[in-house]
């Protein structure tokens, strides 16, 4: 099939589709959207994965079910390749909680998290991606949080697994730009057996796993440009995220006493540029914080201020 990248209908004729964790939620939200827009949809979960193909033939469109666990990745591409002869989208979407404060966490809360949600994403991307890159043409998803951008007391198994998936994220999406792989990430704020967990009724209605399926798709396109970026999504609402750092203060080297110096410039660490006359460089310059996108400029600005001090 021939695809057109100035194609404004938004479809997925003939593209495959892993969705992980779609038997319910969120993946089941990516499935039915995905499936209604021409895709070819491997529905993976642990169960209750023919209630949602059945859904989608009902529809008319095409679906098959793999009940493996994410840990088994090379399984779950074998058979979308096996069924429908071909990959293009891996959306790694399956997650569990096992909520409990740090103290309190056994091992077991642990490595169930970070398995499920790291080790899984990992597994089936590492399958997938061969795959992808031999074809020239790819979209992955990654799933991160906000409990791992911001915190949230008696997630850190969860956070510490988002943030690795946000990690992987963005070096993957170095590695596969050039092979026409663009890898995404992507901060859902829904409903769903998860927050069921953590948030009440009135907010799990309100926050649709249905209003987060559209940013997932679009990234999903083959019309999306964007590669390498972290977005937050729900209730209609959508945002994308980037890191930010202060200008920061150099100190004077081994000689000196270094924590007392750096004492006195903390304030110049912490200043976003809002602090008083902390805010200015000379007298015609604010210092800003400064927005790297990538490695390279983080070490040119850092390699700047040392040669600014004559390294």
């Amino acid at each position: 099939m021939q695809h057109n990248n100035n194609n404004h209908s938004y479809r997925f004729d003939g593209r495959v589709a892993i969705i992980t964790g779609a038997a319910s939620g969120l993946g089941r939200a990516y499935a039915m959207l995905m499936a209604k827009r021409g895709a070819l949809v491997v529905v993976n979960d642990l169960a209750n994965t023919e209630s949602v193909v059945a859904e989608i033939k009902a529809l008319g469109g095409a679906a098959a079910g793999c009940n493996e666990s994410v840990l088994n990745g090379r399984r779950i591409v074998e058979c979308a390749l096996d069924t429908f002869s071909g990959l293009d989208i891996v959306i790694n979407n399956a997650g569990i909680l096992r909520d409990r404060s740090f103290a309190n966490m056994s091992e077991a809360e642990w490595d169930a998290v970070i398995q499920t949600h790291l080790l899984g994403s990992y597994r089936v991307t590492r399958a997938a991606w061969p795959h992808l890159r031999a074809k020239g043409y790819g979209r992955v998803i990654f799933t991160a949080s906000g409990s791992g951008l911001y915190g949230w007391y008696g997630q850190a198994n969860y956070a510490a697994a988002k943030m690795g998936c946000l990690g992987l994220a963005n070096v993957l999406a170095i590695e596969g730009k050039r092979h026409g792989v663009h890898v995404n990430t992507i901060c859902p704020i829904a409903g769903s057996a998860l927050s069921a967990t953590v948030w009440p009724d009135s907010v799990i209605r309100a926050l649709s796993p249905d209003n987060v399926a559209p940013v997932v798709a679009y990234l999903c396109h083959e019309s999306c440009p964007t590669t390498g970026g972290v977005f937050e999504a729900g209730g209609g609402w959508v945002s994308a995220l980037r890191w930010q750092r202060t200008s920061g203060a150099m100190l004077s080297g081994p000689s000196g006493n270094l924590m007392k110096e750096l004492a006195g410039k903390w304030r110049d660490v912490l200043d976003f540029g809002s602090g008083g006359n902390l805010g200015i460089l000379d007298s015609y310059q604010a210092v800003l914080p400064t927005m790297p996108s990538d490695a390279a400029q983080e070490w040119a600005a850092f390699i700047a201020k040392l040669e600014a001090q004559g390294h």
